[in-house]
């Protein structure tokens, strides 16, 4: 019997998996639920080697798309031994900076977190629920996006408001952590005059921001107490005037849950444009609120990665991740255009595994309670 572990990867309209072959982390099999809400499908890499597409129910919620996931991995289950299920929890608030076995102590804080991450961290719980239901026995394992920041300075983790707002957990925290880590890992192994250096890394997708990496360590990030901070995104405003919030709220008078719609669902690259925040769909249009929306995002993202050098004393190079960093080349080409004048830095781009990150720090936990 081959013991696995199962990794699912919890986003808000999608569910990643891997199940991994200890001791040495082999992908059996893989694949993701997508639409979730919308349109859901299931893509999934067999052990085989086939791949397999199915359209799931219109109503597939993330309750059932896990469980939609489970039954196939029991249909092509080869005698595995699930050891733990793995799950990326975005935010691990001031007291998880290191993965943890989840307990129902653990839930109850986690839970507590959830205003400081509602497009995520409901639905990260929610598969964590799931999986106890639908996998029991095998431990849960949570995985923070916050951790790989924990180590930020008073001077990078701090907002300028008062020291008892501060007491309360007011602080910049940052996000993406396991996508920076994995870079962070693939730069000491494959570029290490690099990973020695000063490398801006940009997690460029859906979601995204920016990560001042220092001798392999974060020093410094975009996003802060929540995952709306920093450059625009999909749908995310990313920074903005905390006094344009106060006039929606009062003076507009569009009420807390409006307000909150508009800036994590109706903004950054769909409300810029007005049409998607599909980059290939608006990199094919013609429309010029379309072309408007994209060197917006350019120019924001070179502006914050300036900071980022800032942060460090300087840049030595620049990483480009996540799904348009990898794969949209000509807004990779417009941020770099607006950050020439910082002189010769190399570029690299590197696909991220957070899968593989978690699987990594699943392995060591389990190693260390044996």
């Amino acid at each position: 019997m081959n013991e696995t572990l199962l990794v699912l990867n919890t986003g808000s309209s999608s569910l990643k998996f891997q199940i991994f072959e200890e001791p040495d982390l082999t992908v059996l099999m893989s694949g993701k639920v997508t639409g979730i809400g919308d349109t859901p499908e299931m893509r999934a890499k067999l052990p085989n080697g086939r791949e397999t597409r199915t359209s799931l129910p219109a109503d597939t919620d993330h309750d059932r798309a896990l469980s939609a996931v489970m039954n196939l991995i029991r249909d092509h289950d080869h005698a595995w031994r699930t050891a733990a299920v793995v799950h990326r929890v975005v935010h691990g608030g001031q007291d998880f900076a290191e993965p943890v076995v989840v307990t129902p102590e653990v839930m109850r804080r986690l839970e507590a977190l959830i205003p400081l991450a509602p497009l995520h961290q409901p639905h990260n719980l929610a598969g964590i629920t799931a999986s106890a239901r639908l996998a029991s026995g095998a431990p849960d394992i949570a995985c923070f996006d916050t951790a790989f920041h924990a180590g930020h300075d008073k001077l990078a983790r701090s907002f300028a408001l008062p020291q008892d707002m501060r007491d309360k957990g007011i602080r910049r925290y940052g996000f993406h952590g396991l996508s920076y880590e994995w870079i962070s890992q693939v730069l000491a192994r494959d570029y290490p005059d690099l990973h020695a250096g000063r490398v801006v890394i940009g997690h460029l997708g859906n979601g995204a921001s920016l990560c001042a990496l220092k001798a392999g360590v974060s020093v410094d990030t975009t996003m802060s107490m929540t995952a709306l901070d920093g450059i625009p995104m999909g749908t995310r405003s990313g920074s903005m005037d905390p006094g344009a919030i106060l006039y929606m709220l009062h003076d507009l008078d569009l009420g807390v849950e409006t307000v909150q719609d508009i800036l994590y669902e109706r903004s950054g690259l769909k409300g810029l444009s007005g049409l998607t925040n599909d980059v290939e769909a608006l990199l094919q249009s013609e429309d010029p609120q379309a072309t408007f929306a994209l060197e917006y995002f350019a120019l924001k993202a070179a502006q914050y990665a300036a900071m980022m050098a800032v942060s460090m004393g300087g840049i030595d190079a620049v990483v480009f991740t996540g799904g348009i960093g990898e794969h949209a080349a000509p807004v990779r080409e417009a941020i770099l255009a607006r950050l020439r004048f910082l002189g010769d830095f190399k570029v690299v781009v590197i696909p991220t595994n957070e899968e593989r990150m978690m699987a990594t720090h699943a392995k060591k936990l389990l190693r260390s309670a044996a």
